[in-house]
């Protein structure tokens, strides 16, 4: 059985930091591209960024320079550490799996506000 286990999200004033962890189980983790994705209320899940199983990344340009994916795959986790956070970052944040078949987490919600 696949999970993916999001922790880390909580409440943040602007300009502050989180780090979010995504632990991965019943999946051989390193070949896997992971993906974090976020949903505001009332709007479409959009990327955030991919990390490659060649530790690659790319992100959207609304989080460049501020968010950073990495990846431990002796722990089966995908983490997205978001600086410099702009109450625009409020959202429930999920990862995903992708090697063919996709996978998702049951996400973390995020909150910037003063």
């Amino acid at each position: 059985q696949v999970q993916l286990v999001e922790s880390g999200g909580g409440l943040v004033q602007p300009g502050g930091s989180l780090r979010l962890s995504c632990a991965a189980s019943g999946i051989t983790f390193s070949l896997y591209v992971m993906g974090w994705y976020r949903q505001a209320p009332g709007k479409q899940r959009e990327l955030v960024g991919v990390i490659t199983s060649g530790g690659s990344t790319n992100y959207a340009e609304s989080v460049k320079g501020r968010f950073t994916i990495s990846r431990d795959n002796a722990k089966n986790t995908v983490y997205l550490q978001m600086n410099s956070l702009k109450p625009e970052d409020t959202a429930v944040y999920y990862c995903r799996a992708h090697f063919g078949d996709s996978y998702w987490g049951q996400g973390t919600q995020v909150t910037v506000s003063p």
